[in-house]
């Protein structure tokens, strides 16, 4: 029988009840509670912040936006090779600043130069402006490392949770038929890969474990603001080539967008490419940032990482 891991259920119940008597009073959605609420989650629930032995905001350019980027060296005397990081937020929330304790903890897990990208976000910027900075910042990346005189290797990967996910997969699929950007390998953890909300994941989950279905289409409604055709740009529905980066994806049971992770897996793999992915059976969307109350777990996703980047 499917259960949410007791770690995390009496959190949830309480979670619940919350939103249920704020929308009894009214609450309406809207980009600074989405912004706020992630940002105090996080903040709230990893406590454990490591230091890393160097950290800089920069800048990269790229033809529309000079894209700000936070860098984390966790050995400067030492050239290590690059991780660039896109962060969560339903392409609405999250940024540098929330996401820092996640950077600092793969940088010094995997010992990567860990590139976090503050790309520009929903409804303000609506699509393609995130994904624009996202694909800047790979193409343009090395000057700024240069001008830095950053002791690093021309080795990059990228990774990205939920919305940041969706980034990776569509970067890396642009990617395949750019020769100027090559990227070795793709991490995501519980990853948006269909903005046609079309799954059984999304139906099962759709209510009950934080991230909700009503949610998401809200999220989508404000970064699609042009009449896009939605699958047409889903990540799970593009072309699928050998030259796509060997992948690692993390799926969670109790996520609306678990069946995406997985789709995409099977298709990528059908491909030839090697593909690994690592399911939790008791998780719920957004659990690395309440790491607080799965403490192991989250471990095992910075591990899981490490390994596979270093491989």
């Amino acid at each position: 029988m499917r259960q949410v891991s007791p770690k995390l259920q009496p959190w949830l119940d309480n979670f619940n009840q919350q939103v249920a008597v704020l929308i009894e009073n009214g609450f309406k959605p809207t980009a600074t509670n989405a912004r706020e609420g992630l940002a105090n989650l996080t903040r709230a629930l990893i406590t454990d912040i490591p230091d890393v032995a160097w950290i800089q905001d920069d800048l990269v350019m790229s033809e529309q936006y000079a894209v700000p980027v936070r860098i984390y060296h966790p050995a400067p005397d030492q050239a290590l090779p690059v991780l660039v990081y896109y962060h969560g937020g339903g392409h609405m929330g999250g940024c540098v600043t929330v996401y820092d304790p996640i950077c600092r903890k793969l940088a010094n897990t995997t010992g990567h130069i860990v590139v976090s990208v503050d790309y520009r976000l929903a409804p303000e910027c609506p699509y393609p402006a995130g994904v624009n900075d996202a694909y800047g910042v790979v193409k343009n990346l090395w000057a700024t490392l240069d001008e830095r005189a950053l002791n690093y290797r021309r080795d990059l990967s990228i990774a990205g949770d939920s919305a940041g996910g969706a980034l990776v997969a569509t970067i890396s699929g642009q990617a395949q038929y750019d020769d100027d950007v090559v990227i070795r390998k793709q991490v995501m953890i519980y990853p948006n890969l269909d903005y046609t909300m079309n799954s059984g994941s999304m139906e099962l989950n759709a209510t009950g474990y934080l991230l909700q279905k009503g949610k998401i289409a809200w999220y989508f409604d404000s970064y699609f603001q042009h009449g896009e055709d939605r699958l047409e740009i889903s990540p799970l529905y593009g072309r699928f080539t050998l030259k796509l980066p060997e992948t690692l994806l993390f799926t969670a049971e109790f996520c609306p967008l678990r069946d995406e992770g997985i789709s995409y897996c099977e298709k990528v793999s059908a491909e030839g490419v090697k593909v690994e992915r690592v399911h939790f059976d008791d998780m719920i969307h957004t659990f690395l940032n309440m790491e607080d109350l799965v403490k192991e777990e989250c471990e095992q996703v910075y591990q899981q990482i490490a390994r596979f980047l270093n491989e």
